[in-house]
C-alpha cells in the first residue's frame, strides 16, 4: 500500500543480455594484434623479395649495361673482374712453380685450399659465421682473369670466425720461366668482415683497403717455410694506385708486384 506523499519506484524490467555481443567483442579485440602481426609479416616478406630482386638481378644487370657503354673500364688487365663485369681485386703477387709445388708450399705456410662454391659450402660458411665456428676451407667468391675464374684459391683463417681471413686467388698464365716452370698471377686480399656490397647490395665479405699489407703477409708466410728460393719485386706494376673493387670497397697500393720462385724439389 502506498503511503500518502510517497512515490513508489518500480524496478526496471531486466534488459535481455546480448550474449552474442559479449562473446564477439573480446574476440574482435583479440584479432587485432594477430592482424597487425600478419600485416607486418607480409611487409617483411615483400621487402625481402624486393631486396633480392634489386641486389641479385637489377643491380648486376644495370652494372653490366654500364660496362658495355663504357668499354674503357675493361682496359685494366692488372685488375680482376667479377662475374657481372665489376672491377675486382688488383693483382699483387706472382708465384713460379708447378701446381704440386704451389700446393706444397701453401700447406707448409698453413694456408688451406678453399672449398668450391656450392649450396653445401655456402650453407656451411653461413652457419659458421653465425655460430662463430672456424672454417679452414670456407669458399671464396669467384673472380675472373683471362676470361676464367681463379684456378686455385687459398686462405688462412683468423680467430674462430670466417668473417675475417687471409686469402689469395691464383691464375695460371701461359708464361713459363727459363726452367719451363709456369707463372701464376694472384690477388692477395684480407677479408675484415661480412657486409653488404656497396654496388649491388648483395651479402659479401668486406675487404681491407691496404692490399700491400696482405701481399707482404703472404710472402712472410712463404719465406718462413724455407721453400721459397727467390723473392723479387717488380715496381710500378700498377700505374693506378687506388680504386674500388666489385663490392665497392676501397683499395690502395704502392703499385709493386711481389714475385716468388718456389724452390725446385727432386722428382
Amino acid at each position: 500500500m502506498n503511503q500518502p506523499g510517497r512515490t513508489t519506484l518500480r524496478p526496471a524490467d531486466p534488459q535481455p543480455i546480448n550474449r552474442h555481443t559479449m562473446d564477439t567483442e573480446p574476440e574482435t579485440n583479440k584479432r587485432k594484434p594477430h592482424g597487425r602481426t600478419k600485416w607486418l609479416t607480409k611487409v617483411i616478406v615483400a621487402s625481402l623479395f624486393l631486396w633480392l630482386a634489386v641486389a641479385y638481378l637489377a643491380a648486376p644487370w644495370a652494372w653490366e649495361l654500364y660496362i658495355r657503354r663504357h668499354p674503357d673500364l675493361d682496359d685494366q688487365p692488372r685488375i680482376t673482374r667479377t662475374s657481372d663485369g665489376h672491377p675486382g681485386d688488383p693483382l699483387n703477387v706472382e708465384l713460379i712453380g708447378s701446381e704440386a709445388q704451389l700446393q706444397q708450399i701453401m700447406k707448409a705456410a698453413d694456408w688451406y685450399s678453399a672449398a668450391a662454391l656450392g649450396l653445401k659450402s655456402d650453407l656451411k660458411i653461413a652457419a659458421d659465421t653465425v655460430l662463430s665456428r672456424p672454417d679452414d676451407a670456407a669458399p671464396v667468391s669467384s673472380l675472373y682473369l683471362f676470361g676464367r675464374k681463379e684456378d686455385l684459391a687459398f686462405e688462412q683463417p683468423v680467430g674462430d670466425n670466417p668473417r675475417h681471413r687471409h686469402h689469395v686467388r691464383l691464375w695460371k698464365t701461359d708464361e713459363v720461366n727459363p726452367e719451363g716452370r709456369p707463372k701464376w698471377l694472384g690477388s692477395a686480399v684480407y677479408d675484415k668482415r661480412v657486409g653488404l656490397s656497396h654496388t649491388t647490395g648483395q651479402i659479401t665479405h668486406v675487404t681491407a683497403a691496404d692490399i700491400d699489407a696482405e701481399r707482404d703477409y703472404l710472402f712472410q708466410c712463404l719465406e718462413q717455410t724455407g721453400q721459397l728460393a727467390e723473392h723479387s719485386i717488380e715496381p710500378n706494376f700498377h700505374q693506378q694506385h687506388d680504386g674500388y673493387n666489385g663490392g665497392g670497397d676501397p683499395w690502395h697500393t704502392d703499385g709493386s708486384l711481389y714475385i716468388g720462385v718456389i724452390r725446385a724439389t727432386e722428382p
